[in-house]
C-alpha cells in the first residue's frame, strides 16, 4: 500500500473530509481556552494558525480579541474558515500558501499547528523546512504550540483496519507501518449513505518526544513543556496526543 508524494492535495476537501464536523466544533472551544493559558494570549496580539483548516480554532481565537492569520493550502477549508469568520462577526485573515514556504517574518507573537498538521511529506528536511519556516514567522521569544499523533500510543495500540461512523456515513481505515515504524500509510475510504465511496491515501511522519524535540532544535526553536493533550495532562508513553509548546530565541546567532 502506497500513498502518492503529495496525497495532502487532494485529501484536505470538505467533500471528503472535514475536521469542522458537530463533534470537532463542540470540542473546540475547551482546546482554545487550553490553547490561550498555554500560550498566554493576551488581547491585540498577533497569532499564526499555521494549517487552520475551516478555521474552527482561528475564528475563537479571533473573537478573543487577537489579530489571527490562518494558513492553509486548501481553497474549500479557507472558503469556508472566512464564512465562519463572517458569521461569527470576527476579523481574521485567512492566506493559501504551502507550509514549507511560509510568507511571514517576525510578524507574530504565537502560532500553532494543532490536529497532526505535521509531518506530511516524505523528507525530514522538509518537515524541518516547515519548522524553520515558523521560527523566521515569529518575533523573538515567541511562543510555538503543536499538537499530534503521540507515535508510542500509535505502535501500542496498532490497528490494521477498523471502521468509524460518521455524521454522513463510515470512514474504513486500513494502515501499515513503514521505516521501522516511524511513518504510518493509511488508506481511507468514504463510504457515503447512498452507497457511494471515495478512496484516498496519505503518508504520514510519526513523531515522539525526542525526534520532535530534536527537529525543533535543528530549526532554532527551543522546547519548553510538553502535554498529553488539551486537558493538560503530563506526557506519557500511553498518551494518545503529544503537544509541546517552544520559544524561538529572542536571539539567535
Amino acid at each position: 500500500m502506497r500513498a502518492p508524494r503529495d496525497w495532502w492535495r487532494r485529501l484536505f476537501h470538505p467533500g471528503f473530509y472535514t475536521p469542522a464536523d458537530r463533534l470537532h466544533l463542540a470540542l473546540a472551544p475547551g482546546q482554545v481556552e487550553f490553547v490561550v493559558k498555554a500560550l498566554r494570549l493576551r488581547r491585540g496580539q498577533a497569532l499564526l494558525d499555521l494549517c487552520c483548516g475551516p478555521g474552527r480554532h482561528a475564528v475563537l481565537l479571533a473573537r478573543r480579541g487577537l489579530r489571527v492569520t490562518g494558513l492553509d493550502f486548501s481553497r474549500p477549508y479557507l472558503a469556508e474558515a472566512r464564512a465562519r469568520a463572517r458569521r461569527l462577526g470576527v476579523a481574521a485573515r485567512f492566506v493559501r500558501g504551502d507550509m514549507r514556504a511560509i510568507p511571514f517574518r517576525e510578524e507574530f507573537d504565537a502560532a500553532i499547528n494543532l490536529f497532526t498538521s505535521f509531518g506530511y511529506f516524505p523528507k525530514a528536511s522538509e518537515d524541518l523546512a516547515v519548522l524553520r519556516g515558523l521560527r523566521r514567522a515569529l518575533r523573538p521569544g515567541g511562543l510555538l504550540l503543536m499538537e499530534m499523533m503521540h507515535r508510542p500510543w500509535l505502535l501500542r495500540h496498532f490497528k490494521a483496519r477498523d471502521w468509524t461512523p460518521l455524521e454522513d456515513g463510515w470512514l474504513l481505515e486500513e494502515r501499515r507501518l513503514r521505516a521501522g515504524g516511524r511513518r504510518v500509510v493509511t488508506r481511507w475510504v468514504r463510504v457515503y449513505p447512498d452507497g457511494r465511496s471515495v478512496e484516498r491515501r496519505l503518508d504520514l511522519a510519526l513523531y515522539d518526544r525526542a525526534a520532535l524535540s530534536a527537529l525543533l532544535r535543528r530549526a532554532g526553536l527551543a522546547p519548553l513543556r510538553f502535554w498529553g493533550g488539551f486537558s493538560g495532562e503530563a506526557l506519557r508513553p500511553e498518551s494518545q496526543r503529544l503537544m509541546v509548546l517552544a520559544r524561538k530565541p529572542a536571539q539567535i546567532c
